[in-house]
């Protein structure tokens, strides 16, 4: 049973009526950044000397055990824990643990985003309370290009981390960022190494947020062309299959695995948007590629009244915009978003 606060708090002065944004689609999924701290500091998505957020700032697992039970009351139906790095958040598995009591009680599906480096700490735990499938951030399979790309990363610490969710029973999705350069011509090994484990795998172009001490330009890679390339080994079959996310699915013939592409600068796929996301200081951002966010943190401290709260997420998801404005400054090396995708959840 949750905590009597927590009840407290999601009480029903709110009937669940769904959210739905100003071009008619409803918002059913919500990522929860839980912490902007991460072990790794991948070239391509932080800097290596990064300023985090002071812990005072962030929220507590029992606020955001709250907000994410608003939006559960309120029609959302998935949840996905993210960073930063999730598994390094103090005391996580309190928050996995409570969330996960909603499972089958609104929420359909409880996920996590993990670099893996401490799965084999926590996979049996994330079984336990109700995970069922997890995505692991993986760029290479060679162990010195994974130094490389993390900075801090340990490569063997991550394959132990994928064994144990296996071994427990999670279903695992690989996330590989290409990258021109670096391992564009490793993906056909990727695929290989998860297919042969069952895994799906899915590609992502990379993204213009944050400054960082390399020219995303030297590295960005169109996954059409990378596309182009797997299909002169690979038979690619477009499927219909969906997961809730941006991506966009082939079955491979040869091996027999899913292979997904999320293509934000090469293909807005911005249409079937269903989801917002909400960082580790309550602030919530109805695209990952817009700046317009929305201060939950302070409605929620002025108060216990949910009635506000509710009444605060409808009108930013009245404010959804249609599409993100992702764009390469190949003139500057500018982001087109100032935020780190650490800060934003990724």
């Amino acid at each position: 049973m949750l905590k009597a606060a927590t009840l407290m708090n999601v009480g029903p002065a709110t009937p669940n009526l769904g959210l739905a944004d100003p071009f008619g689609r409803s918002i059913t999924y919500l990522r929860v950044s839980v912490t902007d701290r991460c072990d790794f500091r991948c070239t391509y998505c932080m800097s290596e000397h990064m300023t985090f957020l002071k812990k005072a700032d962030l929220l507590t697992l029992d606020e955001l055990e709250r907000l994410c039970s608003a939006f559960i009351s309120k029609g959302v139906r998935k949840l996905r824990l993210t960073g930063g790095e999730p598994l390094v958040r103090k005391n996580i598995m309190q928050l996995v643990r409570n969330l996960g009591r909603q499972i089958g009680h609104g929420l359909d599906e409880l996920t996590l985003t993990t670099n893996g480096s401490q799965l084999a700490r926590f996979a049996d735990e994330l079984a336990d309370y109700g995970v069922r499938r997890i995505n692991v951030s993986l760029d290479t399979l060679d162990p010195q290009k994974f130094r490389e790309i993390t900075r801090w990363g340990d490569f063997s610490k991550v394959m132990d981390g994928i064994d144990a969710a296996q071994k427990a029973g999670l279903a695992v999705k690989l996330n590989t960022v290409a990258l021109k350069g670096f391992n564009d011509v490793e993906m056909p090994s990727i695929i290989r190494f998860a297919h042969g484990r069952g895994m799906d795998v899915t590609v992502i172009e990379t993204m213009p947020m944050g400054k960082i001490e390399e020219d995303r330009t030297d590295r960005y890679l169109p996954l059409s062309h990378l596309r182009a390339q797997l299909e002169q080994q690979f038979t690619l079959l477009d499927l219909s299959f969906r997961t809730g996310g941006p991506s966009r699915y082939v079955q491979v013939a040869e091996t027999g695995g899913r292979l997904g592409f999320i293509t934000p600068m090469t293909h807005n796929f911005c249409e079937s948007c269903n989801r917002v996301r909400l960082t580790c200081t309550g602030t919530l951002y109805m695209c990952l590629g817009q700046d317009d966010a929305a201060d939950l943190r302070s409605v929620m401290r002025d108060g216990n009244d949910d009635r506000e709260l509710h009444a605060a997420i409808d009108e930013a998801i009245r404010r959804k915009p249609k599409g993100h404005d992702f764009i390469i400054d190949r003139n500057h090396n500018r982001p087109s978003v100032a935020r780190h995708m650490s800060v934003t959840g990724g």
